[in-house]
C-alpha cells in the first residue's frame, strides 16, 4: 500500500487552475517586517541624500574619496611642470596615464569623444592638430583654453597636475587614428619627442 505523501495535506490556498494546486506558504515574520521597514526607511533616505544639500549624494562623496586619493597620489610626484621633459616622461609611466584617463573621461569625452575621436571638438587620435606645434601646447591650450572660448581655460578648474597628466594622457592617443566623423583639422607636426633614459644611478663609494 502506497503512502500518501505528508506534503498532500500541507494547507492550500483557494487559488486552483486546471487541477493545479497552490500551497499556502506565507512569506516568513522576518522577511515581511524588513520589508515594512524599508518602505518605511525610504523617505528619510530620499529627503537626506537626495534634497540637493552639497556633500551627501553618492556621486558627491565619490568626488570627495577621488580628489582625497588624486591629492595622496599627487604627493608622490610633487608639483609637475608642464613643459616637454615632464610631458614625454610621463607618457611612459601607465600608472599616471591612467590618471590623466580618468580626468579626461571626467572632463572632456562630452566634446572630444569617450575615446578622443572627436565630437564637437578636434579629433585627438589622428596626426592633425589645431594649436599645437610641440608637445607642451597640449597643456597650453588646456591651461588657457582656444578658438575663441571653443575650447574653455581649465587652468581654473584642474590641478596643475591634472593638465600634466591630462596632456600626457592625450599625446598617448596620437596616432590611433580611431573613426571619427569629423575630418582632419589643423596640421600635421613633427612626431613627439623620444623620453630621455634616465641616467643609472652611480653607488657611493
Amino acid at each position: 500500500m502506497s503512502q500518501v505523501p505528508e506534503y498532500d495535506n500541507a494547507p492550500k490556498t483557494d487559488h486552483a487552475y486546471d487541477g493545479i494546486e497552490e500551497f499556502d506558504n506565507p512569506l516568513p515574520g522576518w522577511w515581511k517586517w524588513l520589508f515594512i521597514s524599508s518602505i518605511v526607511f525610504s523617505p528619510f533616505y530620499f529627503l537626506y541624500y537626495h534634497n540637493g544639500v552639497s556633500g551627501r549624494s553618492v556621486e558627491d562623496l565619490y568626488g570627495v574619496a577621488l580628489a582625497e586619493n588624486t591629492r595622496l597620489q599627487f604627493e608622490e610626484i610633487g608639483d609637475l611642470t608642464p613643459d616637454q621633459a615632464t610631458l614625454v616622461a610621463y607618457m611612459e609611466k601607465p600608472n599616471w596615464v591612467r590618471v590623466g584617463q580618468s580626468v579626461f573621461k571626467a572632463n572632456c569625452i562630452s566634446c572630444h569623444g569617450r575615446e578622443g575621436e572627436g565630437q564637437v571638438g578636434p579629433n585627438l587620435t589622428d596626426d592633425y592638430f589645431k594649436n599645437v606645434k610641440e608637445i607642451e601646447d597640449i597643456a597650453k591650450v588646456i591651461n588657457n583654453g582656444a578658438g575663441g572660448g571653443a575650447m574653455p581655460k581649465w587652468a581654473d578648474r584642474l590641478h596643475p597636475n591634472e593638465v600634466v597628466l591630462v596632456s600626457a594622457y592625450v599625446a598617448t592617443l596620437r596616432g590611433k587614428n580611431i573613426e571619427s566623423s569629423r575630418g582632419p583639422e589643423g596640421k600635421t607636426i613633427p612626431p613627439w619627442p623620444e623620453p630621455v633614459e634616465a641616467a643609472p644611478e652611480t653607488p657611493e663609494e
